[in-house]
């Protein structure tokens, strides 16, 4: 019983120092797009151009230049290359449609 509640008070206080130090350090790339460290404002990102870059091999590129549009104004990020690269951006690559398919191109 001793050990487990050792086990648990150094979890918390790990844990805990983690939190801190990540506040000390404000990371450069959130879940919303890029933040300016000093202001720790997103920044906008230009969505047509990032889209317009995204869907240019598309078979559909009106289509997929609407959906990319309405993802990126939603997470203000998008990922680098015409497919893939998701893990840049986790708010984009998760957004699902209301039948759970894949929303972001």
């Amino acid at each position: 019983m001793g050990f487990l509640k050792l086990f648990v008070a150094s979890l918390l206080v790990s844990l805990f120092l983690f939190q801190l130090s990540q506040a000390a350090n404000p990371t450069q790339l959130s879940d919303t797009g890029i933040v300016d460290q000093h202001k720790s404002t997103p920044i906008k990102i230009d969505c047509g151009q990032a889209c317009a870059a995204r869907c240019k091999l598309s078979k559909r590129p009106n289509l997929c230049n609407r959906a990319c549009g309405t993802c990126c104004g939603r997470c203000n990020c998008v990922p680098s290359g015409t497919s893939g690269n998701s893990e840049s951006c986790a708010c984009y690559a998760n957004m699902t449609t209301h039948g759970n398919i894949k929303k972001c191109p």
